[in-house]
């Protein structure tokens, strides 16, 4: 396997997927464009509420999980927006220790100016285009408040996603990427001969697709089932997402993962000459130097295998293993090449595939 010409048939495929439209809470549109892009590479493709299922011929052997659903807008009144990932999860229902909540007062003001595209969450249709004109936190709603030029005309319950594309420079690629990105490497895995199970999850922005995950290992799965959630993890700079070309986890704010499975991605990191770091240790250190100056710790962070880990009474136990980036939920999301290369050969290791 040539790792340049696989990143680059990864690369074209996620410039195709990037384009289309998966507001969490109105992915449906997104899942018809998966089951193509699968069913071309030979998998057998399976839709259940909220998830879509990708098998090859020995499902048992793997088994990866990538979120799908990507941050937006969804039309809540005449020319208003809400911030689709806090209508689809009811706010109230969240426990405030997710990345996306922690960062929502300090991106509030990325969005001026930003493109945007409405469209007909079942079918993906066109509903037309326009841009965020303004943005505002409203406290007694708890949500990003939105108003947007060129849409006016859209009726309450229409999605809107952030109109995006993929760019590829020297060193790195950006994009509107999670998570997008890892469920594009997932798709290419079976161009590759993969034959063991991809998952593909809904309102996951919402901290709800774990619950979709865990009907499917309730109906389908063995006793014990051992799943890698693949994504990637935010860091506040390129020096600091450089440090490492992929993120491991021992545990995140709901549950500690499986040390065994952690441990041999660890060591498939390092006989392959790739830095891995713990993303709770980075964490972690950075709260003592916050408690030093006397302030408040930061979250380890809420992600669908901590909440599906915590929630199956040992049922499923697994893993992350993520790509790090730096613009996370933005439009200029941005991971290292050299990282992306490193994620498609771990990946190809766990899963099986010759290199």
């Amino acid at each position: 396997m040539n790792p340049s010409v696989q990143l680059n048939d990864v690369f074209d495929l996620l410039k195709v997927l990037i384009r289309e439209p998966s507001v969490v809470g109105a992915e449906h549109a997104f899942f018809r464009v998966l089951q193509r892009e699968l069913e071309e590479r030979g998998a057998k493709v399976t839709w259940y509420e909220g998830l879509l299922v990708a098998q090859g011929s020995r499902p048992q052997s793997a088994m990866f999980s990538a979120h799908i659903d990507r941050h937006g807008l969804i039309c809540t009144g005449p020319n208003e927006f809400q911030y689709a990932a806090f209508v689809a999860g009811n706010r109230s229902d969240l426990l405030g220790n997710s990345v996306s909540e922690q960062l929502m007062a300090k991106i509030v003001d990325r969005f001026d100016a930003t493109p945007v595209m409405a469209y007909e969450p079942w079918s993906g249709a066109y509903r037309g285009k326009g841009q965020i004109a303004s943005a505002h936190v409203c406290e007694r709603r708890n949500n990003l408040i939105f108003t947007l030029d060129g849409l006016e005309h859209l009726v309450a319950g229409t999605p809107v996603a952030f109109a995006d594309r993929l760019t590829v420079g020297p060193d790195t690629i950006s994009g509107q990427l999670d998570n997008v990105l890892t469920a594009a490497f997932l798709v290419h895995l079976f161009s590759l001969g993969f034959e063991g199970t991809a998952f593909f999850t809904a309102q996951e922005e919402a901290g709800k697709s774990w619950r979709y995950l865990l009907e499917w290992f309730r109906r389908f799965g063995s006793s014990t089932n051992r799943l890698v959630v693949v994504d990637t993890s935010p860091y506040p700079d390129r020096a600091a997402a450089d440090q490492q070309h992929l993120v491991l986890r021992n545990k995140d704010a709901n549950a500690a993962f499986d040390l065994e499975l952690t441990g041999q991605l660890q060591r498939l990191c390092q006989q392959s000459g790739y830095q891995a770091s713990f993303k709770d240790q980075f964490i972690e250190q950075h709260n003592r130097e916050l408690q030093a100056q006397g302030l408040e710790p930061q979250s380890l962070g809420s992600t669908e295998m901590g909440r599906i880990v915590a929630a199956s009474n040992g049922m499923v136990t697994g893993t992350t293993l993520q790509i790090p980036t730096t613009g996370y939920h933005t439009m200029e999301e941005t991971a290292s090449i050299a990282a992306c290369e490193a994620f498609l050969q771990v990946l190809c290791k766990v899963a099986e595939i010759p290199a």
